[in-house]
């Protein structure tokens, strides 16, 4: 590497090692390092997310993940970068300081800078940025990791959490354009390595991000003055240009190295990257993600268009998901064993079958009728009663207030209570002294307890 010329940069994201996803993760990023050992890359950038959670070190997991990174830091230094604290609990990233190698490999798990000399060493900031950039780097990353939700959470209050997100980055994001100002001027390549989600970006599955809980604008990643934003994350490869007074900059996904589930567009892979001290351009370079399709049903599988569908689209080692919806009167005349003897092909079968529950209707014609006289009569029609004595309670409750009615319901209450004891009165106040007790009223004071 020298001085001043662009830096060829490898940047991969979103490995995702783990059980569940092992075979299709290293195949991928076999493929990738293999790619950029052949491009020549000067660098390697691991954007976040390296795992899919935390891994016992003995697992077949972590033993392949770690014999990839060694292999891609006998190429080239790399830099590893703290991803979602979920995915890569604290911690979780400390053993690659100690992996060696023909090159050096720094874990950015802090907020920091660190640059990169022409021998291929990592200069390492004390704070969150240079104060004076360091002698003879070639190049200037800032790293910004995965931002602890739960930290400023319990900092500014769970309501106020989500708005100060990002605030206190776009303000961490202006504090380091100086430095790229300064490294821009000396002629150094200057680059934002992140992990979090863009505003307005979209998902492998083509949703947009379009809260208001995240991390990073455009905008705010720009006001960064860096060259070239390298972000992990969101699995699907997207960038946002700009060529202004200081240069053509840009900011990337690579998306994830492979295909993870079922419904994800669009091609995966990582990036290479051209920065200069005035330039940035990424291509992606795809990587042999698995195939998948979707096979989808309204009703109950029919096996004959499932048949013209697999002429009309092999699966043959692709992944398949089968979608279909029933009645739950049908739920057991679908015939699993004989789509699974179609599909004998696929590299993976994947039934999603909804059932849908019946409704029983118990009084047809209510949800129709408008008045509620009408939905009454509708009742007493299904159950052979006589609405006619309803009349005049639903005529009460349409004029009179609640209050009232229970009142006059308690007066007849009490009148034919006092008509069946007799007209002498005692039985009424023996009736009046129980129900004052009921109300926990101490009628032997005179007065409420």
């Amino acid at each position: 590497m020298t001085t001043r010329s662009a830096l060829r940069v490898a940047h991969f994201s979103d490995l995702h090692y783990g059980p569940r996803n092992l075979a299709e993760a290293d195949r991928c990023f076999g493929a990738a390092i293999e790619r950029a050992v052949d491009a020549g890359v000067d660098v390697a950038v691991i954007s976040g997310d390296s795992t899919d959670h935390a891994l016992h070190l003995h697992s077949p997991s972590a033993v392949a993940l770690v014999s990839r990174v060694r292999w891609l830091a006998d190429h080239c230094p790399v830099l590893m970068l703290q991803g979602t604290w979920s995915h890569e609990p604290p911690g979780t990233l400390s053993v690659f300081r100690e992996l060696g190698g023909r090159h050096a490999l720094h874990v950015a798990d802090r907020i920091g800078q660190v640059g990169l000399t022409a021998a291929g060493e990592w200069v390492v900031s004390p704070g969150w940025s240079f104060g004076a950039l360091p002698e003879g780097p070639v190049a200037l990353f800032s790293c910004l990791p995965s931002v602890n939700r739960a930290a400023i959470a319990a900092a500014v209050g769970a309501a106020d959490a989500a708005g100060a997100t990002g605030e206190h980055v776009s303000a961490l994001l202006r504090g380091l354009a100086p430095s790229h100002a300064t490294a821009r001027q000396l002629g150094l390549p200057t680059l934002l390595v992140s992990h979090g989600t863009v505003f307005g970006c979209t998902t492998e599955h083509g949703v947009p991000m379009a809260g208001f809980d995240h991390e990073f604008t455009t905008g705010s990643l720009f006001d960064a003055g860096a060259q070239a934003v390298l972000l992990g994350h969101i699995h699907r490869h997207q960038c946002w240009e700009r060529d202004d007074g200081d240069g053509r900059r840009c900011i990337a996904y690579p998306g994830s190295i492979g295909r993870f589930h079922h419904g994800e567009a669009g091609d995966k892979g990582f990036l290479l990257w051209q920065v200069g001290s005035d330039s940035a351009t990424c291509r992606l370079e795809a990587t042999p993600a698995r195939r998948t399709v979707d096979i989808c049903f309204d009703g109950k599988p029919d096996l004959g268009a499932l048949r013209a569908a697999l002429v009309a689209q092999p699966v043959e080692g692709a992944w398949v998901r089968l979608r279909w919806s029933v009645p739950e009167e049908e739920r057991n005349g679908v015939d699993r064993a004989a789509m699974r003897e179609l599909l004998a092909g696929a590299a993976g079968v994947q039934f999603e079958g909804r059932i849908l529950p019946v409704v029983r209707v118990r009084s047809g014609g209510i949800g129709q009728a408008g008045a509620m006289r009408d939905k009454v009569a509708a009742w007493a029609g299904v159950v052979g009663a006589r609405p006619e004595p309803l009349w005049s309670c639903l005529d009460d409750l349409a004029a009179c207030e609640t209050q009232r009615i229970v009142d006059d319901a308690l007066a007849e209450q009490e009148a034919a209570t006092i008509d069946a004891q007799g007209p002498d009165g005692e039985a009424a106040s023996d009736l009046k002294e129980v129900e004052l007790a009921g109300d926990c009223i101490d009628v032997s004071q005179g007065a409420p307890a």
